[in-house]
């Protein structure tokens, strides 16, 4: 099956469809044009956008009577940190950045990409976390650098 365009969102205009497939993609893929991949009811789809857009969480490649077909991301492992106080806010943070190590934060949360190595400085700055998955919908911004 090959589709050229996105038809709606699912979060934008939410509508129950009785047979929905997932297009899982990392969430790096959302920037691609070109993909093809199997939905997770094994229908094989080509993706070939005309439009420069990225694909958005919830993009409806395909859809009639029998079908729909969405995009999601794949679930990632990752650390979720939940700093108790200003000062373990600041501290995960400048250790983070230290390592330019991408992170997403939210009001009570710092998400970070799984890496093992990451344990132990969260140890040391005292901070609560957990290992987990999720499913990001938007992707980390790197900022480039010069030492």
């Amino acid at each position: 099956m090959l589709t050229k365009e996105v038809l709606t969102n699912i979060e934008e205009q939410p509508k129950d469809h009785s047979n929905r497939e997932w297009i899982e993609l990392d969430w790096d893929e959302l920037n691609k044009r070109i993909i093809r991949k199997t939905t997770d009811k094994g229908t094989d789809v080509a993706i070939a956008l005309e439009e420069k857009a990225p694909l958005k969480v919830g993009d409806v490649v395909y859809e009639d009577e029998e079908k729909q077909i969405v995009i999601r991301t794949k679930k990632e492992k990752v650390y979720v940190v939940y700093p108790k106080n200003i000062v373990q806010m600041g501290k995960a943070a400048f250790e983070l950045g230290n390592r330019h190590t991408p992170c997403l934060i939210s009001e009570s949360e710092i998400v970070v990409r799984y890496d093992d190595t990451l344990e132990r400085l969260f140890d040391e700055v005292g901070v609560k976390y957990e290992k987990t998955e999720r499913r990001f919908t938007e992707p980390f911004k790197y900022r480039g650098h010069q030492h």
